[in-house]
């Protein structure tokens, strides 16, 4: 018995010391958007190649049924739309992807939505479907030998739901067309709304990895306190709060952490560094090896790439110095 005990302490330690050692995971924000326009296929093979673990794809569906990763559920802050199909606009002012089949949204060009990166004038962009993102993944993964996740994103499911188009089922089945099936699956499927996740897990009985979104908004507070992250555990194997909600919560990583959730906080640019870090590196250290996170979201997963690098590099030096 007392052999037994020595073994099973052991065996925890080791276990236990393998997971803090763990790096946290670089997922790239609607892929490498930092250097190509989201959510496109260059975007996403760009991030694989720069080391990202999980790249994300936002998907809404089309008039006909199909998902397009897209981060609105409008056509046009990332396309052009309104010059290809002017009059189709909604009374709000808004192109709304569900109005477009699949074989309209292919004929327009997908362009950049900030300045100052990518010129939107140059190149020639298309909105991909979500088919295509997943595929051209794991064939990347098959021609470098890696394993790279998917993180899709449910965007808009309630409105999906008043257009008659509900998209928790539509989005397991695919999913399951490619593999990605149970709990180990390599996929992480997160959304901002609650009832979608809720039914995903415990109504279609869905194992796969979930994560629930929190953002600054007070609506979602109530997600925060230690009664809302032991409730989002009956559903959700992490969250993914808003970053700066780390900075008013310093706590809300290890609180988590005691519930089993993961977090995977949004999102770090190198050309919108958060105050008070001087450059993203340093903000990149903070999240990582002070507040702890478990993954992390990045325009330019490079920088994520470097900073894991060199915190290995040095904790190197510091061991052969002892």
């Amino acid at each position: 018995m007392l052999l037994r005990n020595i073994l099973c302490t052991v065996i925890l330690g080791l276990v236990m010391t393998t997971s803090a050692l763990a790096d946290p995971v670089i997922i790239a924000h609607r892929g490498a958007s930092g250097y190509l326009p989201e959510h496109t296929l260059e975007a996403y093979t760009l991030a694989h190649a720069l080391g990202a673990d999980y790249i994300e794809q936002d998907v809404v569906l089309t008039k006909d049924g199909h998902f397009i990763c897209l981060h609105d559920i409008h056509l046009e802050s990332t396309t052009n739309v309104e010059e290809v199909f002017p009059d189709r606009a909604r009374e709000d002012g808004n192109w709304y992807a569900i109005d477009f089949t699949l074989a309209e949204i292919k004929t327009l060009q997908a362009h950049e939505r900030l300045d100052k990166r990518f010129p939107k004038d140059k190149s020639d962009f298309e909105v991909p479907t979500f088919r295509e993102a997943v595929e051209l993944i794991q064939g990347l993964n098959a021609s470098r030998g890696k394993d790279v996740g998917i993180y899709p994103e449910l965007k808009g499911p309630a409105f999906h739901e008043k257009e008659g188009q509900p998209v928790e089922e539509k989005l397991l089945a695919i999913l399951a067309e490619y593999g990605y099936e149970g709990p180990d699956a390599n996929v992480f499927v997160q959304c901002f709304e609650t009832p979608p996740l809720l039914r995903i897990r415990k109504e279609l009985n869905s194992e796969l990895p979930l994560i629930q979104l929190i953002s600054g908004n007070k609506i979602q507070a109530p997600l925060l306190t230690d009664d809302g992250l032991k409730n989002v555990a009956t559903y959700a194997n992490g969250i993914g709060p808003d970053k700066m909600l780390l900075k008013k919560y310093p706590d809300l990583v290890q609180r988590a952490h005691d519930n089993g959730l993961e977090v995977h906080p949004y999102t770090i640019r190198r050309d919108a560094v958060a105050k008070p870090y001087k450059n993203t590196q340093s903000e990149i250290k903070s999240y990582f090896y002070q507040l702890k996170v478990d993954g992390m979201f990045f325009d330019f997963p490079d920088d994520a790439v470097r900073v894991i690098r060199q915190h290995a590099q040095d904790a190197k030096k510091e061991e052969k110095s002892e």
